[in-house]
């Protein structure tokens, strides 16, 4: 069996990846301002996002087109996010996964994800401080957004990335594995044993883990 990897560094991983390999994301060519004509919601301006984000305008105008390559009315509700998110595993069903970055991604809750959202969030993965990146996973594994991590929430975070990843990945899986791995992530992150994660404990048990130190400078230079 593949041995899978723990799932804040297999998070990111799937996220930029799967973010950044799609064609429309890696316009051929780019033009010097958002093309706003044929959508519906008006991103905010070029400067404005350079403020708020980490990426330079010509960073931008290539993400603006793919976003509006994949989303021509200006914003991505959950159904359409998770069809698209699909496309980069069809060997696996990723509906689930998909469900929990869109929620992440959809910071004010309103059920869709526009591109200050969407930009936002990648600023923050791929060119964020250490403690924003971290910050973010633990965001994306708090389901419920109450502040701590149950062994619930991240039993339910490593089935779906399983169920994304299917069985080519996994040829051999036994059925605890899922359950294997998140007794490993709370032996390693429930320092008080209380049966949650906070994210003191969080921050501190990725910032002493030199794996896990190592996967998030991989995105410095990604894009």
């Amino acid at each position: 069996m593949v041995q899978a990897r723990p799932p804040w560094e297999k998070g990111r991983t799937v996220l930029a990846s799967a973010t950044l390999s799609s064609p429309g994301f890696l316009a051929d060519s780019v033009e010097d301002e958002f093309e706003l004509s044929t959508v519906c919601h008006r991103p905010e301006g070029l400067e404005q996002l350079q403020e708020q984000t980490k990426f330079t305008r010509k960073e931008l105008q290539v993400l603006y087109r793919g976003f509006k390559n994949e989303c021509p009315s200006g914003i991505v509700n959950e159904e359409n996010f998770k069809q698209i998110y699909s496309q980069f595993f069809p060997q696996g069903d990723s509906s689930t996964y998909a469900t929990f970055l869109f929620n992440a991604f959809d910071t004010d809750h309103d059920g869709s994800v526009s591109f200050e959202d969407f930009v936002s969030g990648l600023s923050t993965i791929l060119r964020g401080t250490i403690d924003d990146r971290l910050n973010w996973a633990f965001n994306l594994y708090d389901l419920n957004k109450d502040g701590c991590i149950t062994k619930e929430e991240m039993l339910d975070i490593m089935k779906s990335i399983y169920d994304m990843m299917g069985k080519y990945t996994y040829p051999a899986m036994r059925e605890e594995a899922p359950r294997e791995h998140v007794e490993n992530f709370f032996q390693k992150m429930d320092r008080n044993k209380d049966g949650v994660v906070t994210i003191e404990e969080f921050l501190e048990s990725c910032q002493k883990d030199e794996n896990i130190m190592r996967s998030m400078q991989l995105f410095d230079s990604v894009i």
